[in-house]
């Protein structure tokens, strides 16, 4: 079955976006992923179709509506109930690759935008709803969060990639940040392509990618590194297989 997404949000025109070209794009014309943007308005009750209200204690901005939400998500969960839901936020668990992972390998996903100020915090009290940020930065609306989400997922369905394995030397795949790549013309600039990777020699490519990776990790990022110290060894395969991505 097709890996189902469906995007409660106050814009739905949004959708699918950017994730209309390219390798997404194209996976979703061949239905290996389905779109639904689904607009929150319609789960309002009063004549002015109002989905938010003033902050509870006072303070500037406007809240999204519990009862509102609650509405849209029962929905959701009545198309899709083996689906997680996750409601895009700041305030959210940061997400990881290996999170990432888990929700492509499952039916699909019902991802909840956030706007304004946020959420009733009450909605997380009262339905399954799994919070998500995608970075310490804060955007106009979740719509961005979900559209990242999306795209870290489809990439990794059966069939998207033009090799089953073009994804795990990556980063954030086995702990680290991947290595350095090169390609032609072999020298630019004056600056030639390392001579092990010249070499032919795969056991010292391998060792060399590993290297690299590990102290481009150190110093790029040291929390990455913590965790990865006393994890199990992960080595980069050094193989490259077809073409992971297209860069139209």
């Amino acid at each position: 079955m097709a890996f189902a997404a469906q995007i409660l949000t106050l814009y739905p025109e949004m959708f699918p976006g950017p994730l209309g070209t390219s390798l997404a794009g194209r996976a979703l014309e061949e239905g290996k992923w389905s779109c639904n943007p689904i607009q929150m308005r319609d789960f309002a009750t009063d004549k002015h179709k109002s989905v938010d209200d003033t902050p509870a204690g006072g303070g500037a901005g406007m809240v999204l509506r519990a009862d509102v939400m609650a509405s849209a998500v029962d929905h959701a969960l009545e198309q899709q109930p083996d689906a997680p839901v996750l409601a895009m936020t700041p305030r959210g668990k940061p997400l990881k690759q290996a999170r990432v992972r888990e929700i492509a390998s499952g039916p699909g996903v019902t991802i909840l935008c956030g706007r304004f100020e946020g959420f009733d915090e009450r909605i997380f009290d009262a339905r399954p709803i799994e919070e998500v940020s995608i970075g310490d930065y804060i955007l106009s609306g979740g719509e961005m969060g979900a559209l990242v989400l999306l795209d870290a997922c489809i990439r990794l369905l059966p069939g998207v990639m033009g090799a089953s394995s073009s994804g795990d030397d990556e980063s954030f795949e086995t702990g680290l940040l991947e290595y350095p790549q090169f390609t032609r013309p072999q020298k630019w600039e004056g600056r030639i392509i390392p001579e092990v990777l010249r070499s032919g020699d795969h056991a010292k490519i391998a060792a060399w990618r590993k290297r690299k990776a590990e102290e481009d990790t150190r110093l790029r990022r040291p929390d990455l590194w913590e965790h990865h110290r006393d994890a199990p060894d992960q080595s980069p395969s050094g193989a490259r297989g077809q073409k992971k991505e297209d860069r139209s």
